[in-house]
Parts: structure tokens; sequence; C-alpha cells
């Protein structure tokens, strides 16, 4: 791990081949938060999720310890929240090339409005070459929250950045772990209820778990590895209630 802000203890660490982590830690929430960006870092760089606008000269900071920020080709976000997309232009500012990436909702009811550059909005399943990694845009509206919502799945390495399912209270010591996060992700979404809780969310995260990821990029909390599609069933069946299968 590389710490790049020694005030702020924000940090990178590769989790998969070309993809890293940049986590800041903050005491704003008791027992400590943390906020997430992935770098996919290839012929065409990717940043999914800017972090809240006022992070922007930590964010950046962090991209640079990695590669030049004005190098990026997108700027990726699951849904349109302050801590997904708050510094967008700011970022769109710093790196000339950049445009938005985002589902057709967001797109149509957000960020081609906000955004001072026309997002490149992509269709669900549609993919996207950058060079040695490939992503795959996958609809989810409302999981957990948002009617424009979607994830990007990395088919080469098998990641899923996944939003804010599995938040995870505390500080994100570990970039990269293989340890249970349902429970702690639970202990922390049951007294907020941030999920929306829709009739088809069993099935979007069932259409997730398909996908068969082998690491999922949290944007609170520790990137996991391992069995992905079993956690997200997992995961199912605690929205699903008691007895229910």
């Amino acid at each position: 791990m590389s710490i790049t802000n020694r005030n702020t203890g924000t940090n990178v660490e590769e989790i998969g081949d070309g993809i890293y982590r940049i986590n800041t830690p903050v005491s704003t929430v008791p027992g400590g938060f943390s906020f997430n960006q992935y770098l996919i870092a290839d012929d065409q760089p990717l940043l999914f999720h800017t972090g809240p606008r006022k992070m922007f000269p930590l964010v950046r900071e962090a991209v640079e310890s990695v590669m030049p920020a004005q190098q990026l080709s997108f700027i990726a976000l699951s849904h349109f929240e302050a801590d997904e997309c708050g510094s967008l232009n700011e970022w769109l500012a710093a790196a000339p090339h950049a445009v938005p990436l985002c589902g057709r909702i967001a797109a149509m009811v957000s960020v081609d409005d906000f955004a001072d550059r026309p997002s490149r909005a992509m269709a669900d399943g549609e993919e996207l070459t950058l060079g040695k990694h490939t992503v795959k845009w996958l609809d989810t509206p409302h999981l957990p929250h948002g009617w424009e919502t979607g994830y990007l799945m990395e088919t080469t390495t098998a990641t899923m950045f996944c939003g804010d399912i599995f938040t995870q209270g505390g500080y994100g010591d570990v970039a990269l772990t293989g340890d249970d996060i349902l429970e702690p992700s639970e202990a922390f979404r049951q007294p907020l209820d941030y999920f929306s809780h829709s009739s088809d969310a069993g099935m979007l995260i069932e259409k997730l778990a398909c996908q068969r990821p082998a690491t999922l990029a949290c944007m609170h909390g520790s990137a996991w590895a391992g069995d992905g599609a079993a956690l997200l069933r997992a995961l199912a069946l605690r929205l699903a209630g008691p007895g229910q299968s």
C-alpha cells in the first residue's frame, strides 16, 4: 500500500492486474468510514467513481502516483450521487480527452445536463475495450438505490465494480480481503436501510451473480476476493427476509 497523502491517509494499492483501489478514510461516521475509487490503468484509462467534490485534490494526487491524470479516457459512475460523481467536472478539466461513462438512464436524466462534456452512455450488456481490459455495463435500477444505477464488470480479471453493494463501515484498512464482508455490510446496512427494496432486487442480484465475479470492488470498505456469485446470492437471501429462498 502506498500512502499518497499523510494528512488524510489517502492510499493506493493494486488489487488486480492494472486495477488500483484509491482509499480515503474519514471519521465523520461513528466507527469510521471510507471512500474508494478504482483506477484501471490501460491504453484508455478509466476511473470508476470520483469521490465527493471536496476530495478531488486527494483523489487526483493518488491517481498521479500511478499515471498522469490528464491521460484518463473515461470517468465512470454507477449512479448520480456526490461520492460517485461529485468532482466529475473537475476531472473533465484535468483530463481534456476524458468523457463521462454511465448508463443510458443516468445520461438522460442527469449526466448530460451536469457534465461539461457529453457522456458515453452504455446499454445493458454493452462492452467497451480499454486495451488489455474490457468492461461490461450492467443495468441494475434501484440496486441498492437510484433508477439509473448500473455497474461495470471487468471481464479479463473478473472484477465487478459493485458500488454501494456490500458497503462496510470502518476505514477500509485492508485493500483486498478474503474475509467475510457480508456480516459487516449487513450490520452497516440494516440500521440505515439505504436499499430501495424494489421487487426486482433478487432478479438483479442474480443477474450480477451470473457474471461470476472473482473480485468485488466495493466503494466503501475493503474490496473482496472469492466466489462473488455465492456472496451475492447470500445477500439476496438476506434481503428477501427469513424463510425466503
